[in-house]
């Protein structure tokens, strides 16, 4: 049986960015929102990055997730029939911000909720209806001369063993904002998706920073398809 592709991006959840030297002094609140979008899937997600120890400081912070889409996916036991499904997911993530220098790691823990509807119903797919699990996740940041930067990201579900990483290499543009390769994988129980692309991160406008990505999927239903991930944050 495949699952369905909801397991990707707007379910296991996005870093909420970075917080370089000399961002953010004193704050202590990330909001952030962004969308997913490929050849059989459209998600939306937003959310809040609490530390109130300070954005800049070694401590607890607080992680909590929003997401809902649509996905498309063929599954096996309806003989390869192609089923619509509508998600809608959240999290609530404890976790610890550990920050020297220029690298910061920060790991989270807590509960999450998955609502999955499917057109026609598919009783083999293990997302179906309403489910509930322990999410475990890791961002990792790191700049290793005043130009570069390095980030990975990984992400582990009770629901569905569903899992997730990405790492990615950037070099300084124009100083406004990093751009290089990025490569991630998504997966879960009868279902796998590796993406390779590159990604613009810390594109400053005002009070907001964006990020972007884009490249090629490939998928264990066989559907090969472009990607493009969008996302967008403020400090406060």
């Amino acid at each position: 049986m495949v699952l369905a592709a909801a397991i990707v991006v707007c379910c296991v959840g996005v870093p909420a960015g970075p917080v370089r030297a000399g961002d953010g002094d004193d704050a202590r609140l990330i909001l952030f929102s962004g969308s997913d979008l490929w050849r059989d899937g459209a998600f939306a997600h937003g959310g809040l990055l609490w530390s109130p120890g300070g954005l800049d400081r070694d401590g607890f912070t607080f992680k909590a997730l929003i997401s809902g889409g649509l996905y498309r996916y063929k599954a096996g036991s309806l003989g390869g029939e192609s089923v619509v499904g509508t998600e809608l997911a959240g999290q609530l993530l404890p976790g610890w911000r550990i920050k020297r220098g220029n690298v910061e790691t920060k790991v989270f823990i807590g509960p999450e909720i998955q609502r999955n509807r499917l057109s026609p119903d598919d009783p083999g797919n293990r997302l179906r209806g309403s489910n509930f699990g322990l999410r475990f996740a890791v961002e990792f940041w790191h700049e290793p001369t005043a130009t570069t930067m390095a980030a990975v990201d990984a992400s582990l579900s009770s629901i569905a063993t569903d899992y997730s990483a990405r790492a990615a290499f950037g070099w300084r543009v124009l100083d406004r904002f990093y751009a290089g390769p990025e490569t991630q994988v998504y997966g879960g129980d009868g279902y796998r998706q590796l993406r390779f692309g590159v990604h613009l991160t810390g594109f400053k406008t005002g009070d907001s920073e964006w990020s972007a990505a884009g490249g090629w999927a490939i998928d264990t239903d066989n559907r090969s398809s472009p990607y493009l991930r969008i996302g967008v944050m403020q400090r406060q």
